[in-house]
């Protein structure tokens, strides 16, 4: 079974939808117990960094969580999910910056406010829309995806490893930036897979069977 954390940020059902539709047993859970216990586990999540790591440690999931990572049983965080995994963000709330999970050496920042695109036109942020994927080296996850398929975005931050050995895959938005993380059994993505076409059905076909 995976668990899906719902940690009252994001639309989880989506996350969840996507893996019935491809015949993966998955489910939205707010239990620290159901969590530990769980054969793998999700960490989706859409908004602001700060209050996402205040609603996992008010709702006792913050320890769950990394008590769950602690075991090396697969692992994947999604969008906010990702950024959530790093030591801190540039993204304040309430006046203060927020230190995050510390499983990835690195910090959460946001693009830079004037940035253009080949055609030298001013980009937007956030980014949202779709984008290219290039994987850094070959895992698990990317398996059956086709150099150059393209991904569904939606975010103003973006978590930039310390250690390129956690680069998983990249892509560019004005700016190269990191758009998947490895370690261990920890795997995240910036993107949406449940939003993204086939593509991402073949990456969260793969997650479940790690």
């Amino acid at each position: 079974m995976i668990e899906i954390v719902d940690y009252g940020m994001g639309n989880l059902r989506s996350v969840e939808k996507a893996f019935h539709k491809i015949g993966v047993d998955a489910a939205i859970c707010n239990d620290p117990e159901r969590i530990l216990h769980a054969d793998r586990v999700v960490l989706p999540g859409v908004g602001a960094f700060g209050a996402a790591i205040d609603n996992l440690r008010t709702s006792g999931l913050l320890d769950a969580v990394r008590q769950f990572i602690e075991t090396g049983k697969p692992f994947l965080g999604i969008c906010l999910g990702l950024q959530l995994l790093f030591d801190e963000s540039e993204e304040s709330f309430n006046g203060f910056t927020p230190g995050g999970l510390g499983v990835i050496p690195g910090n959460v920042i946001k693009f830079p406010s004037e940035m253009t695109g080949p055609d030298g036109l001013p980009l937007k942020v956030p980014q949202i829309g779709w984008n290219v994927l290039k994987p850094c080296v070959e895992d698990a996850l990317f398996a059956g995806v086709l150099e150059g398929s393209y991904v569904y975005f939606v975010h103003s931050y973006y978590g930039a490893p310390s250690q390129r050995e956690n680069v998983l895959a990249e892509s560019e938005y004005g700016i190269p930036f990191c758009c998947a993380v490895r370690k261990g059994n920890v795997r995240a993505v910036q993107f949406h897979p449940e939003k993204s076409s086939a593509v991402g059905m073949t990456m969260l076909r793969n997650f479940s069977q790690l």
